[in-house]
């Protein structure tokens, strides 16, 4: 993706959500959610940067969905 994308996911239960964005080395890039949710569908934008602002590089990253007792990991190219 460039300059930013979006992670779609439904909840299925009420209960506290995490969706955070990691680098290959497991390092925590961006926290796109990290609240309780209803039971629904949800669009989350990411636009390329980390929590601090700072355009994340080019390369290979993996999101993380926790709802739970679930968890989801994904992964994503952001090309600048």
């Amino acid at each position: 993706f460039n300059p930013s994308t979006e992670v779609g996911f439904r909840i299925a239960e009420f209960g506290f959500v995490e969706l955070t964005v990691y680098d290959l080395l497991g390092r925590p890039v961006k926290t796109l959610v990290d609240a309780e949710l209803a039971p629904g569908s949800y669009r989350v934008r990411w636009d390329g940067t980390g929590n601090a602002g700072q355009p994340a590089a080019s390369g290979v990253y993996i999101y993380q969905l926790r709802a739970g007792n679930f968890t989801q990991t994904r992964k994503m190219v952001l090309l600048r």
